[in-house]
């Protein structure tokens, strides 16, 4: 083998960035085990209000040296491997914005009953499909007053300037068209401000491009109903005069005092007198005070001036050593402002109630929202600390409301810049405001943390107004886009709502561990015992493979989901099949007389293009799986192709370096392939396999015939995800069984659709039903789940919220799941969309590689066979009353099975192709059965390790993956039959020039 070297060095590198990136893992869960004994009681409870602030007080300290280079936990979070929602508990939401209130916003709340209907029409129009909702209400808009325009309904005094009685339709549609995405940007702004300002660890939020979607998970959230409020709760932009440095002063002196005092009472400080203290501190506030406020450049009248980014010397030094951590952390010469590690403390001292009686009535402390910009190297984060000065109503003097208008803009130096435009009432109002505060701030304030706080260069007469100042382009839309958060609304809606209760993920975390280590036990004493050394071998590279897909996760920073651990399992399995082709390659070299070195070298050239083909073809589904899934689907799909890849490089190149370092010099009795009761069997085998694919039809066709009536007769039985609805896991403390308890809340379920069946355990058990499914909003959500909970408690069982086991006679809801119709209208297309076009994508590839249509066809047909096969034995299971979900996870199990059965099908195609180039003008039946007969043990042992660890997987994998097995089960046994009883033959029958 030429660059081995290469290799030892690669698998080197990767090992070392492996161990880099997992070390993180290891010091987080440190810390969190740290923060969970910090804040466990004496009797076993943990304060998690008080874990995340102890999490947050180490969140910028360096908590990991490595090679000289320090990492705070923050830079530790971002790096480590992330457990998915399912593992550790949490929420997953996904929001629709609503376009249809966008469009009332726009046209100024019309009333126009064309255009009113045609908004309605078109809202119900593109439920479960994927049409623009703006093209739909134009076409029947269109439709329902062909003699109006847009124009017509969209020129008011909230577009002046844009749109016009003359405006053409295009024109009021590109509009319309910005509008909405600007507000599905607006909203997801505030929402990730929002999230990032919520307390949990590794929130992740993202916009589903394509759509008006935003799709957010939060692990470890433990209070689903605060994060309910906090993502549909309206944006509140407000606009408040601020205090000037000096006119806070002695606010802030008293504060120091109390604290300095304290200070000394609790440390017991020797040689300083309360007035010398006060005295120094007096000095240095004396200090803050002098310096120049007016640091902001000027503008011309009718504009506003951003706030000044300094990050100058710090305070003098007697601020470290004689006054309170309120003078002491101050960063700037400027303001209030501090290293975003220190607002916690910060935050402590202003939530005192004895500091809180010394701030008067009419202010209040408020941070801004990003922090400072630095270019310097390593510089710390800064924050600023605002004092705003409140009304006696508690009501800001502005609000968002008057803002009619809110965008991008250049100011007279091509800087960016915010074009901003009133109403009437707001102008008058802004005209006020800024008359009365030339010279001083004013604070753009949403949310309750400060986006800008300009400072007035001259009263505003016409509302229209421009902020000037240091932004960035991007920066400048943002904060364009907050400004119209009050402009028009754009209220979310949740269509998609996952809970996982932290006891049931680590439960997921408990099953997901055992399936690993039990079927890697089970193949390394398999390999060990069928292929001797060369076994031995092929396990360093499958914990190679395991290292390396774990590593490449973590350097990836994505999430190891349950499906995904069924991804690293199966991998498990699949990862011997090119060792297997090597070393069944191996044997047969050396049985036809070849020496040991020979045999290797042949062994692993014979084997290298059934190898590339079946991981190609495989990692082709993964692929369409990953780009065109959704939620679970994605995390197996990554999973799947990072196995793929890191199987091929262990198996193919470590296993040869590691083989051919065992063989230098032919000694045999280094390494073998081989015991005496492998090293024949299964060889010489002369099935006609050809002549009985009559028979495989035959049984293909009545089974999947019973299949497509049992479906007729009973159906599948369709996950939430896949139908829409609600599901909820109820824990009990005692066994109920599933129809007792479906005859106890349907009742409260109007005797709407509703299914019960154990999760798992008999004391666990998962309820879904189709009550108030059409209706999405909050309201139903509580109304469904409380029709549960009386219909659970009317058993006699009480309800609990806890997170843990419930107690005797209590009951908890484990976890929860809402899809909307939409939601689940779009899951069953992106899946459908996934098959459709990776079988397309096979049969192109099969195509070009075997350069025979009917080689491309008869994997295709065996495909088709074999996902109608495991459909039929899900159908009939259910009529003998063993009942597996269709739902996403099904997908991904059909996939995979597509993957398995084409690797396998490729390998047999292979080894045909390779027997016609070498046995021209032999009959074509002989070829293709010569070909089966000497594929057939590759073919066994590799089904067999596979289904070894699916097997494990169905038995200690948990309830959330007893389909996803079973399709596994059912598909691996079918497609082995299927690439020696219907994919071969199937080229046979289609090939008119075969020689019978």
């Amino acid at each position: 083998m030429k660059n081995k070297g290469f290799v030892v060095l690669l698998t080197i590198v990767i090992s070392l960035l492996c161990i880099y990136y997992l070390s993180f893992t290891f010091v987080a869960q440190s810390i969190q085990k740290e923060a969970t004994a910090a804040t466990k009681d004496s009797d076993g409870s943990i304060d998690y209000a008080e874990k995340q602030r102890y999490l947050d007080s180490v969140w910028n300290e360096p908590v990991y040296n490595l090679l000289g280079m320090e990492y705070t936990y923050q830079d530790v979070k971002e790096t480590e491997l992330n457990l998915g929602l399912d593992l550790q508990g949490g929420m997953h939401v996904t929001l629709e914005v609503s376009p249809v209130d966008i469009l009332k916003g726009l046209s100024g709340n019309n009333q126009d009953p064309d255009f009113q209907a045609a908004l309605a029409e078109a809202k119900a129009n593109i439920r479960g499909t994927q049409i623009s909702y703006v093209d739909e209400f134009y076409r029947l808009f269109q439709q329902k007053a062909p003699d109006k325009s847009l124009a017509y309904i969209f020129s008011n005094a909230t577009n002046r300037g844009r749109i016009s009685l003359n405006s053409s339709d295009d024109e009021v549609l590109d509009i319309i068209r910005t509008e909405v995405e600007s507000a599905i940007d607006r909203s997801f702004n505030i929402l990730r401000t929002r999230i990032d300002r919520f307390g949990t660890s590794q929130p992740n939020i993202q916009r589903l491009q394509g759509t008006g979607r935003i799709q957010i998970e939060l692990p470890g959230v433990d209070n689903p109903e605060r994060v309910r409020k906090l993502l549909q709760g309206v944006a509140k932009l407000e606009f408040w005069e601020v205090f000037e440095i000096n006119e806070i002063s002695p606010t802030l002196q008293a504060i120091n005092d109390l604290l300095v005092k304290e200070q000394k009472a609790n440390l017991d400080v020797d040689g300083l007198t309360d007035g010398e203290t006060n005295q120094s501190a007096d000095d240095d506030l004396s200090s803050l005070l002098t310096e120049d406020d007016n640091a902001s450049d000027s503008t011309v009248t009718d504009s506003l001036t951003a706030e000044e980014d300094s990050t100058d010397s710090q305070l003098d030094s007697a601020f470290n050593s004689q006054v309170s951590p309120l003078f002491s952390l101050i960063k700037s010469q400027y303001g209030l402002v501090y290293d975003v590690k220190d607002t916690s403390s910060i935050n402590r001292i202003f939530e005192r109630e004895d500091v809180q009686s010394l701030i008067p009535s009419n202010m209040k402390f408020l941070w801004s929202v990003k922090p400072i910009k630095n270019e310097a190297v390593n510089a710390p984060e800064l924050l600023e600390l605002h004092a705003i000065k409140t009304t006696r109503t508690g009501k800001a003097p502005l609000t968002g409301e008057v803002i009619t208008d809110a965008r991008q803009d250049l100011d007279q130096r091509s800087r960016p810049a915010i074009s901003m435009q009133m109403n009437a009432a707001g102008a008058k109002s802004w005209r006020r405001l800024t008359g009365n505060n030339v010279g001083r701030r004013i604070a753009i304030v949403l949310d309750n943390y400060v986006y800008s706080a300009p400072n007035v260069e001259g009263e505003i007469p016409n509302g229209s107004s421009s902020i000037t100042g240091n932004f960035t382009m991007e920066e400048a839309k943002d904060l364009a886009n907050i400004l119209k958060a009050g402009a028009l609304p754009a209220p979310t809606t949740i269509v998609e709502d996952v809970v996982i209760g932290p006891t049931l993920g680590k439960a997921a975390q408990q099953q997901g561990i055992i399936s690993i280590v039990a079927g890697l036990a089970i193949v390394i004493i398999f390999m060990v015992i069928y292929y001797a050394k060369g076994g031995l071998i092929a396990n360093v590279a499958l914990f190679f493979n395991i290292f390396f897909i774990l590593g490449i996760l973590a350097q990836l920073s994505a999430s190891l989901t349950l499906p995904g651990i069924a991804g690293i399992v199966l991998t498990i399995g699949m990862s011997i099949d090119a060792n297997v082709l090597i070393f069944e390659r191996i044997k047969e070299e050396l049985r036809n007389g070849s020496g040991l070195k020979a045999a290797i070298g042949s062994g692993y050239a014979k084997a290298y293009s059934s190898i590339i083909d079946a991981n190609v073809t495989t990692f082709i589904t993964g692929l369409f799986l990953y780009t065109l899934g959704q939620g679970p689907v994605k995390g197996f799909a990554i999973t799947l192709m990072i196995g793929i890849a890191c199987s091929f490089f262990s198996a193919v190149f470590i296993t040869r370096v590691i083989t051919e370092a065992f063989s230098k010099k032919g000694d045999k009795a280094k390494i073998s392939f081989a015991n005496a009761f492998s090293r024949n069997a299964l060889t010489g085998l002369s099935i006609d396999f050809i002549s009985k694919r009559k028979m495989a039809y035959i049984f293909s066709g009545i089974f999947i015939t019973i299949g497509i009536v049992a479906m007729f007769i009973k159906g599948l039985t369709l996950g939430v995800d896949f139908k829409g609805g609600r599901s909820f896991v109820v824990s009990l403390n005692e066994p109920v069984t599933p129809t007792e308890l479906k005859a106890a809340v349907s009742p409260y379920f109007d005797n709407e659709g509703t299914e019960v069946k154990t999760y798992g355990a008999n004391n666990v058990l998962k309820i879904t039903t189709s009550y108030l499914i059409g209706d999405e909003t909050d309201e139903a959500d509580s109304k469904v789940k409380e029709a549960l909970i009386e219909g659970v408690s009317s058993m006699g069982l009480t309800y609990s919220d806890i997170t843990t086991a419930p107690e005797s006679g209590e009951f908890i809801i484990s976890s929860s799941s809402k899809v909307g119709a939409t939601i689940a209208d779009d899951i069953k297309n992106s899946s459908y969309e996934s098959a459709l076009f990776a079988l397309i994508s096979i049969f192109i590839y099969i195509l070009i590689r075997f350069r025979k249509w009917q080689f491309g066809l008869g994997a295709i047909i065996a495909l088709f066979h074999d996902t109608l096969f495991v459909l039929s034995a899900f159908a009939i299971a259910g009529l003998l009353g063993i009942s597996f979900e269709v739902d996403q996870v099904f997908v991904a199990a059909i996939l995979t099975i597509i993957g398995y059965s084409i690797n396998d099908t490729v390998v047999v195609f292979d080894r045909i192709r390779e027997n016609l180039g070498i046995k021209t003008g032999t009959e074509k039946k002989k070829v293709f059965n010569e070909s089966l007969n000497s594929t057939i043990s590759r073919t066994l042992i590799t089904s067999i390790t596979t289904l070894i660890v699916v097997l494990v997987l169905f038995i200690f994998g948990g309830a959330a993956l007893k389909g996803f097995s079973f399709a596994l089960l059912v598909g691996i046994l079918i497609g082995t039959y299927s690439s020696i009883f219907i994919a071969t033959p199937v080229v046979i029958d289609l090939d008119g020039s075969k020689k019978e």
